[in-house]
């Protein structure tokens, strides 16, 4: 039976609630079946299912004066789908980062094009922001962007970029060089069908997600395809990853949910010298760990939704700190899920076994560990150790 008493948690609102429910059952019916063999093909599907039937409108806010990311319901989506199905927490999620720039700092006009394609799954959105020689040192971005005529003329590569190779929109940093550093860069929508836009290379890893390296040679895009004002590009790319880097809290806390479920069920079935594991005081003592680091990482993920919601406006330690816990601590929760299950654990397409793919690379994207861990010293520097 799946704990649900997180959600009397004062973090959260009726709508919450209610919304986590709707979507349980929609997860069941669309997420169980989804083929991964072919990943392209199953993100195309998932992000149409997902706009059809309306969740991708908590990607991106309407144009309402109200409307705005709600960070809680992105979480709750996210944790709901990762225990479900990894690739479909990935569709969703990259719809989310992709679309992010132009939902927090686009124009009317650059909102009206994609933000309504992007929410009914009609085009499939990316954020093209890692180099080569620059992952999570934004500031070493060395893909430049010259003024040409009426727009720009970009030039360099991208890498790891999610959806890469099926994207029909990328949000494209480079440097326009109003100045050195993180203050030259500029942010850009890049159609997917450009010229000068080319998949270098797709990139196959152990938790099978559409990824490629992608080349710009000399790729044209208008005036008014730039997000914000020239330069604007650090602080866009800070601040949407400010919003979505808690979520991959949550989406680490679904897989972690998931191998508590799944190690619950096997201890509980499984039998080993005349009696059940679960009456093991060892493996009691694992399942203790787990439920409490479950609950410390939720704890952590929606303080940090809760804070961004309820109007503050940076929550760059609080996300840090969501996201460096909630992924550490899945991790450990799935190895402990595997040592539990034994051989089965490591059988391919075991749910455990896919846990513990699905898990790895949430510790590095959007920031790896480590860097995360930079950001709270510096955060806790700064304020002066509390004296």
């Amino acid at each position: 039976m799946l704990d649900r008493s997180f959600l009397r948690w004062p973090f959260f609102e009726e709508r919450h609630r209610a919304l986590a429910g709707q979507l349980e059952t929609w997860a069941v019916q669309h997420c169980a079946h989804v083929d991964h063999r072919d990943v392209d093909a199953a993100c195309r599907e998932l992000v149409r299912n997902l706009g059809h039937d309306g969740w991708l409108k908590h990607t991106a806010p309407g144009d309402g004066p109200s409307d705005q990311i709600d960070v809680r319901t992105l979480a709750l989506i996210r944790e709901t789908l990762a225990r479900h199905s990894g690739l479909a927490d990935f569709a969703f999620a990259m719809q989310g980062l992709g679309a992010g720039p132009i939902s927090l700092f686009g124009t009317p006009a650059q909102k009206a094009r994609w933000l309504p394609k992007t929410r009914g799954g009609a085009a499939i959105a990316a954020f093209a922001l890692t180099e080569p020689a620059s992952g999570s040192d934004v500031a070493n971005i060395s893909m430049t962007a010259q003024r040409s005529g009426d727009g720009f003329t970009l030039d360099g590569e991208k890498t790891w970029i999610s959806n890469g190779g099926i994207a029909d929109l990328y949000v494209v940093f480079a440097r326009t060089g109003e100045a050195p550093g993180a203050r030259g860069l500029s942010a850009f929508i890049v159609r997917g069908d450009s010229p000068g836009l080319s998949v270098a290379e797709r990139i196959e890893v152990m938790a099978p997600h559409p990824l490629a390296r992608l080349a710009f040679k000399g790729c044209r895009v208008g005036g008014a395809d730039l997000i914000g004002a020239p330069g604007d590009g650090f602080k866009i790319a800070m601040a949407t990853l400010d919003v979505f880097r808690t979520t991959v809290g949550a989406a680490a806390l679904g897989f972690a949910r998931r191998a508590l479920a799944e190690t619950l069920k096997r201890a509980k079935s499984r039998e080993l010298f005349g009696a059940p594991l679960a009456e093991l005081q060892m493996v009691q003592g694992h399942i203790a760990d787990m439920a409490v680091e479950i609950d410390a990482a939720a704890l952590l993920v929606y303080r940090a939704a809760w804070t961004k919601d309820t109007g503050a406006a940076r929550v760059s330690r609080e996300a840090a700190m969501a996201k460096l816990y909630a992924t550490e601590a899945a991790q450990r929760v799935i190895d402990a899920a595997v040592q539990i299950h034994g051989g089965d654990g490591v059988r391919s397409g075991h749910p455990i076994e896919t846990l513990y793919r699905e898990i790895r690379a949430l510790r590095i994207y959007e920031g790896a560990s480590d860097v995360q861990k930079i950001i709270i010293a510096r955060s806790a520097l700064s304020s002066g150790g509390g004296r």
